[in-house]
C-alpha cells in the first residue's frame, strides 16, 4: 500500500505521487513521519525539507516554508506557503541568501528584522538539504 501525496504552493502544484512515508516537520511537534494507515492528522507546518520515500526505494525531497499538512484515508496534502524542488534551488544562490541572512542577524538581535532574518536562514537551509547540499 502507499499513500497518495499532493504538494501544493499559491503558485503552483509542487508535487504529486504515491509514496510509502512522508517524513516532514511540524512547528511545535517536531519531526513526524506518515506510514500507509496513519491517524487521520492536521498540523501546521515547520519551515523544513520533506522526505518522500517512494515504491522503489528512491527519495524525493521538496523544501516547504510553513503552511499546512493534512493526512487522510492515505492521502497526504501539504498546502505550504512556499515550496522548491531540489531541481529549482540553485545551492550558491542559495547559501548566499543564507550568509546575507546571517550577516543582518549577526547586526539585529532582536525585533521583527531579526526574526525575519532567523527565517530566512531556517529557509535557505531547507532548501539547501532538499537539494542534497548543507
Amino acid at each position: 500500500m502507499t499513500l497518495h501525496v499532493e504538494l501544493v504552493s499559491p503558485e503552483a502544484a509542487v508535487w504529486q505521487g504515491d509514496v510509502e512515508s512522508v517524513l516532514l516537520r511540524t512547528i511545535g511537534g517536531g519531526e513526524i513521519q506518515f506510514l500507509t494507515g496513519h491517524a487521520p492528522f492536521l498540523g501546521a507546518l515547520d519551515i523544513c525539507s520533506i522526505e518522500m520515500r517512494l515504491p522503489d526505494g528512491t527519495l524525493e525531497t521538496c523544501a516547504v516554508r510553513g503552511g499546512f499538512v493534512e493526512v487522510s484515508n492515505d492521502r497526504v496534502k501539504i498546502l505550504s506557503d512556499d515550496a522548491d524542488r531540489p531541481e529549482h534551488i540553485d545551492p550558491d544562490e542559495a547559501r548566499a541568501a543564507r550568509e546575507r541572512a546571517e550577516e543582518i542577524l549577526r547586526r539585529v538581535e532582536h525585533g521583527a528584522e531579526a526574526e525575519q532574518a532567523a527565517d530566512e536562514i531556517r529557509w535557505q537551509s531547507a532548501r539547501l538539504r532538499a537539494a542534497g547540499h548543507q
